[in-house]
């Protein structure tokens, strides 16, 4: 298995939050109170979760976020630090850091309250920030942030040729044409119903995709499906393993995902679209197979980040 690490930079512009995790048998009734079997904090955000993912495959990072001056943002900054993120366009802020409260089931699955924190403060972008998105190859955003920082993110990525991905978690409101002008679109079967009105997967794809932009909907066990400009390509299964715990096995899939596409022999071009040619159909779905395998893991293990594959977990498994 080749080393791919890449030169082509990974800028992800999203949420840096500390998860307050409980595992429980099940989720409680309303008015119930029930036992717990265990507690732990551990670094998230759908943000930090994909440039971590990333990094740990081998991509060059940047992260572009907000945190506080207090103790859940220090342990957030020095995980930046120790993963050989970038911190550049990392600010601190006068406001809590972000918490998620998540519910983990005996089956692995879970329920997840964010309370925004710091990340609310990020509603326009410093000129640091705007830097690390020019001088990026690929610009990967969620919806944890203000809308207007990643319209900005959008605007300054299309004029400088970057690459844009976007995870549209949760669901809110967005400006005009702005799924259109986004180069790769990854939700969840739920996100993509909810974004296109079909409920069927792959007729969703297709709507997401057209226009000359790839679309990945991802059905949990059951693999994702993979479009481009309104035509599926196909359905990529998933790796059957037993999940301990399913939290951010998505940010998985899309860090390690990007990362891949990151790495190799990218065209080196100033402009989206140069980039894009890049991406054949064949390099999307070897991607597309590299995630499947990092997601496949990272349920296999609790946590969020704690959760995560390295470059050489996953490369073990493809070998």
């Amino acid at each position: 298995m080749n080393d791919f690490s890449s030169s082509n930079r990974i800028a992800v512009l999203g949420s840096a939050n500390m998860d307050l995790v409980v595992r429980q048998p099940r989720l409680p009734k309303p008015g119930e109170t029930m036992f717990g079997t265990d507690f732990s904090t551990v670094p998230g955000g759908k943000g930090l979760n994909q440039a971590v993912a990333a990094a740990r495959q081998g991509g060059s990072v940047e992260f572009i976020g907000a945190i506080g001056d207090d103790t859940y943002g220090r342990e957030l900054r020095h995980l930046v630090a120790g993963e050989g993120i970038g911190a550049a366009g990392l600010a601190e802020v006068a406001a809590p850091t972000g918490t998620a409260h998540i519910s983990v089931v005996d089956s692995g699955e879970n329920s997840i309250v964010v309370v925004s924190g710091a990340n609310a403060t990020v509603t326009q972008l410093t000129s640091a920030q705007e830097a690390t998105i020019r001088q990026a190859s690929f610009l990967v955003m969620q919806c944890e942030l203000p809308v207007p920082a990643l319209a900005a993110g959008i605007t300054i990525a299309r004029a400088s040729g970057v690459f844009t991905v976007l995870t549209p978690a949760p669901v809110v409101p967005l400006p005009d044409g702005f799924l259109a002008s986004v180069d790769l679109v990854v939700p969840n079967q739920i996100e993509a119903a909810e974004l296109t009105g079909e409920s069927d997967p792959a007729r969703a794809a297709e709507v997401l995709s057209s226009g000359r932009t790839w679309a990945i909907v991802t059905l949990g066990a059951e693999g994702c499906i993979v479009a481009y400009d309104g035509t599926v390509l196909g359905l990529a299964p998933a790796r059957p393993v037993t999940a301990v715990d399913t939290t951010a096995a998505g940010d998985t899939f899309v860090g390690a995902l990007v990362a891949r596409l990151a790495a190799g022999d990218l065209p080196g071009t100033a402009s989206a679209a140069g980039i894009a040619a890049g991406i054949t159909d064949e390099r999307m779905i070897d991607a597309v197979r590299w995630a499947t395998v990092a997601s496949s893991i990272s349920v296999t293990r609790a946590g969020a980040t704690s959760s995560m594959p390295s470059l050489a977990d996953v490369a073990a498994v493809l070998a």
